[in-house]
């Protein structure tokens, strides 16, 4: 009787079982996390909401020339909304992360992490907050 067994027949269980879990481990992590009272991307990098924007409407009213100036919190592929979380299909195709569903920018103006220069930028530009 062969008492020994090759590495790959027993990895090849473990292996698959990890396979299957990863979807869900990749959707673990929030898109945004809450520093200072705000919203901000994992690079810490405030983020932003649009008054424009109808909470739950699925879309997003900031386009073109809007979008160079607010960069939408891009979602990647194969994201899935979870809990506050929710995604929107821009114009283009992709899609932007939204919390309680209202979409999240980024401001360009904003130069470092924890800069925060388009807060009320005319009147409807504002700091996302938890």
């Amino acid at each position: 009787m062969n008492r020994f067994f090759s590495l790959p027949s027993l990895c090849a269980p473990a292996l698959l079982a990890v396979a299957a879990l990863a979807p869900g481990l990749a959707q673990a992590a929030e898109p945004a996390l809450v520093l200072d009272g705000a919203l901000v991307d994992p690079a810490h990098r405030t983020l932003y909401t649009f008054d424009q924007d109808s909470a739950g409407s699925g879309q997003s009213r900031c386009n073109g020339p809007c979008a160079a100036n607010w960069p939408p919190l891009l979602a990647p592929a194969g994201a899935m909304a979870q809990g506050d979380w929710s995604l929107v299909k821009r114009e283009d195709g992709t899609q932007q992360w939204a919390y309680k569903g209202r979409p999240l920018y980024h401001w360009a103006q904003d130069q470092q992490p924890g800069d925060r220069t388009g807060d009320g930028f005319k009147g409807v530009w504002h700091i996302a907050k938890p």
